[in-house]
């Protein structure tokens, strides 16, 4: 579930044009593995801050919560992050002298209360901790390597608005599915 909603949820997102932007700079695996380190803290903050919400509140109103949160993610997925190309420079200028430590860095800092680290919070506080942070990180890593791919093959080609309209679909889905379960929760 965790790796599905947090691919889905990257899709068409900003850290996406920061991945593609850092793969112009460094090597691919170099970006990958940066990115692979960033977004494993910031998705193990998001997990424990699920469990802390999980245990303080009822399932049910949880289960609601989450949905509605989906129908949000919905919406700003369709909404759309944008990176002024103001911010991309200066993400992108921050030199440290290993391009794996800019490229955590800077993914670090620009997943942090990003649509994805707050999905991940969301869908933790259905499931066991562990489980969610290595499911979010696989779908996070997985969505940018894609992007970082396709990106480099096909440049300015891609159709962002498709792909943000699919992501939105798929989070308004999820979300009534929540919705539905977690009335029935509170109902029964």
């Amino acid at each position: 579930m965790s790796t599905a909603a947090i691919f889905i949820a990257e899709m068409g997102d900003k850290t996406q044009l920061v991945a593609m932007s850092l793969a112009t700079r460094y090597r691919v695996l170099t970006v990958i593995l940066g990115i692979t380190v960033a977004t494993a803290v910031v998705h193990l903050g998001s997990v424990l801050i699920a469990e802390v919400l999980g245990a303080a509140i009822p399932t049910d109103w949880l289960t609601l919560a989450a949905g509605l949160a989906f129908l949000v993610f919905g919406l700003w997925t369709l909404r759309g992050d944008e990176m002024t190309d103001k911010d991309e420079e200066r993400a992108a200028s921050r030199r440290i002298r290993s391009g794996f430590m800019t490229v955590a860095l800077v993914f670090f800092v620009a997943e942090l209360g990003d649509k994805t680290m707050l999905a991940t919070i969301t869908v933790g506080t259905q499931y066991h901790w562990f489980p969610v942070w290595i499911g979010s990180t696989i779908g996070m890593v997985a969505a940018d390597a894609i992007a970082i791919a396709i990106g480099a093959v096909l440049g300015k080609k891609l159709p962002e608005r498709v792909i943000q309209i699919g992501a939105a679909a798929l989070f308004f889905v999820a979300g009534a599915a929540m919705l539905g379960q977690g009335a029935w929760m509170l109902l029964t």
